[in-house]
Formats: C-alpha cells, structure tokens, sequence
C-alpha cells in the first residue's frame, strides 16, 4: 500500500487536523467546485489536481503574506484559483531566530501551484482582498512541469504520514514496568523494561492484543538463559524483548525484508548486538532456512491463520523436546481448528484472550 493510499483510510476527524496543524509542512489541495471551507476531501482529493497537469505544465507561485493569517489565505487561494498550496513552517521559524523579529510580524512563504492559464496576479488579489489584507502579497511565479509537481506532492504525503504515524503511536504499558517506547518518545518510567521501536511499515508496536498476549506470554516463560526464536518476527518487537526478560539469545524470521530492515534498526535502538539477536528471511522457495533443528527452548509464532496451520509441523522442528510455544495471530472462533491441529504436537494446551484475540501455549511432546 503506498503512502498516498495509506493517508487516505485514515479517520478524517483525525486527518483534518494533522493537515492543518502538522509540522514542517501542512498540505491542502483544493477539489472541484472549490469549498468553502477546508475538508478532508479536499485536501486530500488528487482527482482534479492531478489530472490538470497529467498534459501540462503548471504555475509555481512563492507567496509572502503575513504569517497570522497564513491559515485563511490559503484557504482562499484554493477558493480562487490555486490548485495546491504548502507552507514549510520551519523555514521561517529558523529565520525568526536567526534575525530576532517577532513572530506575529514575521512573513512566511507559501508555496503555490496553479493551472498554467490561470490568472495569478488576480487571484491573490481576490484571495487577499476577502480575508481584508490591504496590500496584495508579494508573489513570485516560475513555470514547473508536470513530474516536479508530482513530486513535490509526494514529499508531502510521505511527510504528513511519518507526523500521523508519529503521533499515533504513543508508550504502551503492556505490565507493571514493562512499557514499548517509539524511539521518539523518553519512557515513561526509567528504570522499567523498555523496549524502544520504530516499527516503520512492520507490524507490531505493543498495541495489538496479540502482541500483548505474547509479551505477556514470553515475560512468564522467560527465566533467564534460553534461546528463543521469533517466527514472524515483524518489528522485533518479541526477539528483542526476550533478550530483555534475559534469555541468552533470540532468533527473528520472517518472510519480509522490510521486517528484518526493520527489526535490525530497533536491536539497534535497544543496544542489543547482531550476534544476540539473528535475523532471517525466510527464503520464498523450498530451501531450508539457516536455523538449527530442535535448538530452541522457546518459540512464539504471532502470524495469521493459514501458516500457523500449514507450517506447524515445520515451527515445531525448530523447538527442542519439552520447548515452550506460543501461538497467535488467531481468533477466538478459530481456536478449535488450531487447537485440533496442534494438540498431536503438544502438551499442557493453554489459551490466554483479549478481546476476539487468542494466544495458545504448550509444551512441545518428548516422544
């Protein structure tokens, strides 16, 4: 799913506001007819705005207009003309420091795009003159084409998104001292186990119930000096925190390179060395993975239901007799067939829930 599309399922009560108040940048881009007041669809409608330079090139237009009043003047130029507009705020708040002006009379730049065949000098002035400005900003024009402006747009979806992502993923206390941290964010307690991430496009940040069931799981089987192997490891999220609970070693699979991209950069964030911590990408073919046969005395696999069915047998191969396991990633109402299909493989079945969400564990069978 591409960054566009991606910005595009969010709730819109929550983009709005990101649209409007995100830093560096904030983006609007105006729809057909214009609206009168700024809305998601509008913002983040690519329908019309697109399609007007998919042939042709475009105005960009380099405004300067007060900055108290940067917010209704570029909802008016989208009113009167302009395809798009973006202000960069760190710029002129750099600029603020450096010649010591004040705030409320400083200008800031917006940067404009308009159809090349628009009236720009008119536009502005109709934009300025119905938010009551008494001079008409100063504006620069330069002729784009189309792939710059596709770009530029692109830079700032991509950048909306990181704030969006930034802003929705907060510290997650999953038990008494044990809390996950966006690398962004200090913990909330110092001297808890805190298991920084920065899960980029990889799943698992602490907020899912199976993640939690797991964490949860893996803190009860963890007593210090096991080697513990992640199947589908994500984020990292589990391999990294076993090593915390004290395990010797962990192992992460997964079948995506960005998940092992991503769980090398948060074992990284955690100070935990690449010998500590194996990462594998599961190869797309037959061959077998790089991985010791019956090494491992804990395994968890939080993946979806079709592989936890078909590879049972092969993520118990990796477990050593009398290995602890857990398995997730499933539903309550699935729990059946899971159960059916693994309860040859194991011993001393339990299941833990959140929610719909389930966490099985047993003992892998000595015979």
């Amino acid at each position: 799913m591409s960054a566009w599309q991606f910005i595009k399922h969010f709730p819109c009560t929550n983009l709005s506001r990101h649209i409007l108040r995100v830093k560096p940048r904030r983006c609007f881009t105006s729809s057909t007819p214009p609206p009168s007041s700024f809305s998601v669809t509008a913002c983040l409608s690519t329908s019309s705005s697109s399609e007007s330079f998919a042939d042709a090139p475009y105005l960009s237009v380099r405004i300067h207009c007060p900055k108290h009043v940067v917010d209704p003047f570029s909802e008016a130029l989208l009113c009167f003309g302009a395809s798009s507009v973006a202000v960069d705020e760190d710029d002129e708040e750099d600029e603020d420091v450096t010649s010591g002006s004040s705030l409320a009379s400083k200008e800031i730049c917006i940067e404009s795009i308009f159809p090349v065949n628009e009236e720009v000098k008119m536009c502005i002035s109709q934009a300025a003159n119905s938010i009551g400005l008494k001079e008409i900003p100063k504006f620069k024009v330069e002729l784009g084409d189309e792939q710059d402006w596709v770009t530029k747009n692109q830079r700032a979806c991509i950048t909306l998104l990181v704030h969006v992502l930034q802003e929705s993923f907060q510290p997650v206390e999953i038990a008494e001292r044990l809390w996950i941290v966006p690398e962004w964010i200090s913990p909330p307690v110092a001297e808890g186990v805190n298991i920084i991430l920065n899960p980029g496009l990889a799943f698992g940040t602490g907020e899912h119930p199976t993640t939690k069931l797991c964490l949860l799981l893996l803190q009860s089987l963890i007593k210090g000096g096991e080697a513990f192997l992640d199947y589908g490891t994500g984020s990292g999220i589990l391999a990294i925190a076993a090593l915390k609970f004290g395990a010797a070693s962990s192992a992460g699979v997964d079948i995506d390179p960005l998940a092992i991209k991503s769980a090398s950069h948060n074992a990284a964030l955690n100070n935990i060395p690449p010998e500590k911590l194996e990462l594998h990408l599961a190869p797309s073919d037959n061959r077998e993975m790089q991985l010791g046969k019956e090494q491992f005395d804990v395994i968890i696999a939080n993946i979806l239901l079709n592989p936890v069915m078909e590879l049972a047998d092969h993520i118990l191969s990796f477990a050593k007799p009398g290995a602890a396991i857990g398995i997730s990633g499933i539903l309550s109402e699935q729990l059946p067939n899971v159960k059916e299909r693994y309860s040859p493989l194991l011993e001393d079945i339990s299941v833990a829930t959140i929610g719909d969400w389930v966490c099985m564990s047993g003992t892998k069978k000595r015979s």
